[in-house]
């Protein structure tokens, strides 16, 4: 009887021990196929990070990880530019990408505070087309706003880059804001609007302090894609010394040929620096802000 009793009890723990070892496996199996996509996904930086110390001549034909000879003299070549020095496209790039930060989290975020929480006329077909505005493709509007700029003079300027930035075209920034807004609770707008505050106070004293992480998102994601834009200075920026650094690379890389690759892949390396800096450090509240956005109602 003893023996049939303790039975049951032994049991189960083999199959929780059973159960403990498929869950470890499982997980196991798991973070393998994560860190070997992951690796590959790596792959590219790796590549550049390795060729970028390799001589010109033998980037494509030498597949090997770690480089038989380092070439400093890629970072050096490649830092004195073509034809005017690279630290001058990475403080081009800074000025505009800075001042499309301030800009889209000025802008989007009155623009978000009026839709969700003042009352005006038309406010739902605004809103709607407003959100409409993000299905357009950048390249219907770009020749008549390239004719409006031209007639203000403003070509050759960074003017064309940055105003649109105060105007509050960023519809995806709105939307995130506005989505985060309305989790806020109304009674704090209430309380203060008892003790006098107007909607312009209630902004700045409730509403802004509360919409940090989605400002934190709107601004790193509004450094990253200024950054790295290509297009719009491309079509604005006629003069080498208003080149950002995208143009700076393809500068570097057109005007001698193959003999600049290694020296191109070092400035196209040091161009990514920046971004990884602003994204780890921004990175949780990056991440809070799209989580907690994607929750409000």
């Amino acid at each position: 009887m003893d023996a049939i009793e303790t039975a049951p009890p032994a049991l189960n723990t083999d199959i929780n021990q059973i159960t403990k070892k498929s869950k470890a496996r499982s997980r196991l199996i798991m973070h393998g196929f994560l860190i070997f996509f992951g690796l590959i996904m790596l792959y590219p930086l790796v590549w550049l990070a390795v060729s970028s110390f390799k001589p010109s001549n033998i980037i494509f034909s030498d597949t090997s990880i770690i480089p038989r000879h380092f070439e400093w003299q890629n970072y050096t070549k490649g830092w004195a530019g073509v034809a005017a020095p690279f630290k001058i496209f990475f403080k081009n790039s800074f000025v505009v990408a800075t001042l499309a930060v301030i800009g889209n989290v000025l802008s989007c975020s009155f623009v978000a505070y009026a839709f969700a929480r003042l009352e005006f006329s038309f406010k739902r077909p605004l809103f709607a087309l407003m959100l409409m505005t993000i299905m357009l493709p950048v390249h219907a509007s770009l020749i008549p706003q390239y004719i409006l700029f031209n007639a203000f003079g403003w070509v050759n300027t960074i003017f064309p880059i940055i105003t649109p930035k105060f105007l509050a075209v960023e519809a995806f920034f709105i939307f995130l804001m506005v989505q985060f807004i309305r989790g806020i609770p109304r009674e704090l707008d209430e309380a203060a609007a008892i003790d006098g505050a107007g909607p312009i106070r209630i902004y700045f004293s409730i509403i802004l302090p509360l919409l940090t992480p989605a400002l934190v998102t709107t601004a790193v994601f509004s450094f990253l894609w200024t950054y790295e834009d290509f297009l719009t200075p491309l079509i604005y920026l006629t003069s080498i010394e208003n080149y950002t650094v995208p143009q700076g690379l393809r500068l570097l890389q057109a005007s001698r040929g193959a003999s600049t690759w290694g020296a191109m892949l070092a400035m196209s390396l040091l161009s990514l620096v920046p971004m990884f800096i602003v994204f780890f450090i921004f990175q949780r509240k990056l991440i809070d802000g799209i989580a907690t956005t994607g929750l409000k109602g």
